[in-house]
């Protein structure tokens, strides 16, 4: 058995990085690819390796050369790369084809250790390796049929998205035996360059194979392992998270990108909180069926929206005004205090983070829950002089929940000493009291400190479409805000879900009961393994509380990196430093279950 490396590409999407280097001499956390793909050959018992380099080759080879690689490595160039594809560089090595089984390879492409070992063990002699198509993936895709046969090649402008359920992707790398080479694949590659040119890709000669109805070629299928193709430096960045060093370095990683986890569709995310039982599958048929229009066509502005959502909420128009995302009128909003803000802590920080330190006077419970109430919260904060109180209800992480009355108290409180009112109702829909919303006209009329925010991405289960919305009274600062903000702050497919989210309404509340069950649940679930507490909660996640001695840190990144579950690690918030809390959200049966039972995997490996 030996191997070929098809090297000689220039990777110019890659930018500066193959500047002056060819493509597979890209670093992924420090390692080359080249580096990493020959020493995982190095470990097969190969007769030879066989580097195909054109682009920035006598790099190539001088670096290969200082590698402590004992598999003996000969070099075929390809003269002219800038002007062929790689049907011309497998080409160059067709004599190589003929002289033994061949695991063919191409060079930007990153895959976990035992990738190779699954397909020689394999004793079908040739076979492509592949993996059933995600959203991520780009070029060449097979249809397979039950007995592992490619029953076709699909190039990419032959893709149709409606058939993506029966795709699969090619991984770029093969395993030829020598027989197949002889009899297949070098003469109808020879007879393909000639009739076609070079300017093509060496898998078009085995679509053309697949064509007469040949059955030689087998599929490998993927169970899980890890791999990337690297072709820009979106990829690049991907990669790098995928194959981190280490599962803490993974988990940094994945919490630096604060979302875009559809790139990771094996990815069940518990750290971002949407709802998981909307919308409904007509509300997105009704987009879909949109899509052309929304996507080519300009959205109205502040004033129409704030009409759509006035009708969504059941308020008059000049009490709302919609952001992208409840984000932009938290940055809008907080920029309009100039004295002190009172919060609780730990909250969700992207109200603190728009303030300086000194201007945030905070409010810890103390207790071990956390737990607090609206008298707690008049008594820290009377005489202390804040222009502003921030309550998140209910709270992020804690889940803390104050009923509607308190509320209404605070409120009150607030007016009596000409303290502005931010109450954030983000998650407050999943709350099991009815009625629990203060986005109504007569309690803004009569609080005109109120001020109402609230993130529809979440409760509505949209984060992608960034929607939020912000309602008072104070009609002053309704205005100072849309003036303030761009016209177009959300786009079409924001505002058409404004537009047709009220005939939805039924819909929704199913949905907020749903979730409301599956609390109970997963908290009788979470509470049932050693060592776990989930802390009360009326939102769509639970606080929990480590009591033995895994740190929250190493829970996370072990999840993460073992089961490919995202939660929350508390440790770096305030006053979560003794790192003994998570926060998960919570998601359907299905994923709650798994999450239960990775959970108790995990506990009990850390646990030894």
């Amino acid at each position: 058995m030996q191997a070929i490396i098809l090297a000689a590409g220039m990777g110019k999407r890659l930018k500066a990085l193959t500047a002056h280097n060819t493509k597979c001499m890209i670093e992924v956390n420090g390692i080359t690819l080249i580096e990493r793909t020959l020493s995982q050959l190095d470990t097969l018992g190969l007769n030879r390796i066989i580097i195909v380099a054109g682009y920035e080759g006598d790099k190539l080879k001088t670096f290969v050369g200082d590698l402590n690689v004992l598999t003996p490595i000969e070099y075929v160039d390809n003269p002219d790369y800038d002007k062929t594809n790689n049907i011309y560089s497998l080409s160059l090595a067709k004599d190589y084809l003929l002289e033994d089984d061949t695991l063919l390879l191409e060079s930007d492409i990153i895959f976990e250790d035992g990738v190779l070992e699954s397909l020689l063990e394999d004793s079908r002699p040739t076979l492509a390796l592949v993996d059933k198509y995600e959203s991520w993936m780009d070029g060449t895709v097979v249809k397979l049929d039950s007995e592992d046969n490619i029953t076709a090649f699909i190039p990419g402008k032959q893709f149709q998205f409606s058939d993506i359920p029966s795709y699969y992707k090619t991984v770029n790398i093969y395993k030829f035996s020598q027989e197949f080479s002889r009899t297949h694949y070098v003469p109808f590659l020879d007879a393909y360059s000639k009739a076609l040119g070079n300017n093509e890709y060496y898998e078009q000669v085995l679509r053309v194979i697949t064509l007469l109805d040949d059955s030689t070629v087998k599929a490998k299928r993927l169970e899980g392992q890890r791999w990337y193709e690297i072709d820009d430096l979106q990829d690049l960045d991907i990669a790098e998270t995928i194959f981190a060093k280490d599962a803490p370095a993974k988990l940094q990683a994945m919490y630096s990108r604060y979302g875009g986890y559809w790139r990771y569709p094996k990815l069940i995310d518990f750290c971002y909180l949407v709802n998981p039982y909307y919308p409904p599958q007509r509300l997105l048929d009704e987009m879909k069926a949109n899509f052309e229009t929304l996507l080519c066509q300009y959205p109205s502005g502040l004033r129409v929206n704030s009409l759509l959502a006035g009708k969504t909420f059941g308020v008059d128009q000049n009490h709302i005004v919609v952001g992208n995302g409840a984000a932009e009128l938290i940055k809008e909003l907080m920029g309009g205090f100039s004295g002190k803000v009172g919060s609780i802590k730990p909250t969700f920080e992207e109200y603190p983070n728009r303030l300086p330190e000194e201007r945030y006077l905070s409010f810890i419970p103390d207790n071990e829950d956390l737990r607090y109430s609206a008298q707690d919260i008049m008594t820290f904060f009377d005489d202390s002089g804040i222009e502003a109180l921030v309550l998140i209800n209910p709270d992020n992480p804690t889940g803390n929940y104050l009923p509607k009355p308190d509320c209404l108290k605070l409120a009150q409180w607030c007016l009596e000493r000409n303290i502005a009112f931010i109450l954030d109702e983000s998650f407050v829909d999943f709350a099991d009291d009815p009625d629990v919303s203060m986005i109504h006209d007569e309690i803004l009329e009569r609080y005109k400190n109120l001020i109402v925010v609230k993130s529809i991405s979440k409760s509505h289960g949209v984060p992608g479409a960034r929607l939020g919305v912000l309602a008072s009274a104070n009609h002053a600062l309704i205005d100072s805000l849309k003036k303030s903000m761009a016209i177009w702050n959300i786009n079409s497919f924001g505002e058409f879900y404004l537009q047709i989210a009220e005939k939805y309404k039924a819909d929704y509340q199913e949905a907020l009961e749903r979730l409301r069950r599956e609390r109970v649940r997963l908290i009788d679930g979470i509470n049932a393994i050693a060592g776990l507490r989930a802390l009360p909660s009326q939102a769509n996640y639970l606080l929990v509380k480590l009591s033995g001695s895994v740190p929250a840190r190493d829970l996370a990144a072990k999840l993460l990196n073992d089961h490919n579950i995202l939660i929350k690690d508390l440790t770096p918030k305030e006053p979560f430093d003794d790192g003994n809390y998570i926060r998960v959200a919570i998601r359907d049966s299905s994923d709650n279950d798994k999450l239960l039972l990775a959970l108790e995997e995990a506990l009990t490996e850390l646990n030894g």
